[in-house]
């Protein structure tokens, strides 16, 4: 779907309406002003024709050939103007009238002919009629620049109404803006109400709506929680009461006997059982939201003590080398249970799928990135691209619940850090590595070597 900004639209539509409307209105304004110049330069032209025929009657009294009147400085916009007799001859014209009549018995009033507008006055007692006649041209450019000067400031004013229409739209979209915001700012780790805003009445409903849906998904957050750790402390304790006798009961058996490998077998069933039943815990606890807090945290540190505990409590025989190249602080921003448990789960399949003559690479990049290898056959593409997916294991040979990178990727996503995986390695044809880079880290070095 194409993506589109409402302030945008607002701008366009109203900007559309007022140009339409400015193009309706000069269009009248152009009309009317034609009208209006045409009726008083017609106005004018009746005016001067009708007292040029009470000037010319006492001349042309004694007036017996064709005269012309030398006006002066008379120009292509000066009026022209001829008299003539019963017969329609011309008996006095003005230097700038054409040797021939305007019009040949014409009657009163206005005629246009090439290039003049002629007004025929009525015929006095002397029998002589008087026709005036204006340049159409200077009618035209007179006609011309009065709808100039109409709808000239109209165009120039467009700019104006664009700048001014776009002002007043986002100044009446910024409280829509501080609403987005806070909006966007609630989270897991924040699910404070949004308090007074000011916020125009069409936008009161949706902060009231939102207020409400983050009530009940702070209700809902909180009792699976709590259900998560009830349940975390409810199994827990039988499972590990079970493991306990599990082991009296093989002290107890004598050596030799034909029950140590249902003993041993019931053992290891229940050891899986309880980490299966953990990982299960992790995905809920991931998938409630856990990693949306935003705290500042030294992320070095917790691998550290991952890295420590995986090595001397979890695993028999396990060997992490753990490559620092100097960093000596990475601080992140996010929540230091749930990036402990991400971290954890990433170093437990690392362990769980390893080559057991080879040990597990943990290495801090430069850039505070963190890649964790381990030698292991390659997998395929299409496993790789699965491998996030709950319950896909890329290797049958041992055992795993198919739950570490699914609970990885979901806490990842949770704090916008970016998980790669690769299989194989660069520049050989084994093994496998997990890549997570956290947003907005700082790094800081030290001068000792790892």
């Amino acid at each position: 779907m194409k993506s589109w900004k409402l302030s945008t639209r607002i701008v366009s539509g109203i900007l559309m309406v007022v140009m339409l409307g400015m193009l309706l209105l000069s269009t009248a304004v152009g009309g009317f002003t034609r009208y209006e110049v045409t009726e008083r330069l017609d106005n004018s032209l009746q005016e001067v024709s009708e007292r040029l025929q009470t000037v010319v009657a006492d001349r042309m009294r004694n007036q017996t050939s064709v005269s012309v009147a030398w006006l002066p400085e008379a120009g292509p916009r000066t009026l022209a103007y001829q008299v003539l007799d019963d017969t329609g001859h011309i008996v006095l014209r003005s230097q700038n009238a054409p040797t021939t009549p305007f019009v040949q018995g014409g009657k009163v009033g206005f005629v246009n002919v090439a290039q003049f507008r002629v007004y025929v006055a009525a015929p006095s007692t002397d029998h002589y009629h008087v026709l005036v006649g204006e340049p159409t041209f200077h009618r035209q450019e007179a006609v011309r620049r009065a709808i100039m000067i109409s709808i000239v400031p109209m165009l120039f004013f467009m700019p104006v109404i664009w700048l001014l229409v776009r002002l007043i739209v986002y100044r009446a979209l910024r409280p829509m803006d501080r609403l987005h915001d806070e909006m966007r700012a609630r989270g897991s780790g924040n699910l404070r109400p949004i308090l007074s805003l000011n916020l125009p009445d069409e936008l009161l409903p949706i902060q009231r709506s939102v207020n409400t849906l983050m009530e009940r998904l702070e209700t809902a957050l909180s009792t699976e929680r709590a259900f998560a750790a009830s349940a975390a402390h409810e199994l827990r304790n039988p499972l590990g009461a079970l493991m306990a006798q599990v082991q009296m009961l093989g002290r107890m058996l004598p050596a030799g006997s034909e029950l140590d490998e249902r003993v041993e077998l019931i053992a290891s069933r229940t050891r899986r059982l309880a980490r299966t039943v953990e990982k299960l815990l992790q995905l809920s606890r991931a998938s409630s939201g856990i990693a949306f807090r935003r705290d500042r945290f030294d992320l070095l540190a917790v691998i550290h003590v991952l890295v420590d505990d995986l090595s001397c409590n979890v695993y028999d025989d396990v060997h992490i080398i753990l490559k620092t190249n100097r960093i000596s602080k990475i601080f992140v921003y996010g929540d230091m249970d749930a990036t402990g448990i991400l971290i954890r789960n990433l170093l437990e399949n690392a362990l769980l799928h390893r080559n057991i003559a080879r040990p597990v690479v943990v290495t801090i990049l430069p850039d505070g990135c963190i890649d964790i290898t381990n030698d292991c056959a390659a997998l395929s593409p299409e496993t790789l691209a699965r491998l996030t997916n709950p319950f896909v294991r890329g290797s049958h040979t041992v055992y795993g619940s198919g739950l570490g990178l699914a609970i990885a990727s979901n806490i990842a996503q949770q704090m916008n850090a970016t998980l790669s995986l690769c299989s194989p390695l660069a520049g050989t044809t084994r093994g496998f590595g997990v890549s997570i880079r956290f947003p907005d880290l700082e790094t800081q070095t030290d001068n000792q070597d790892d």
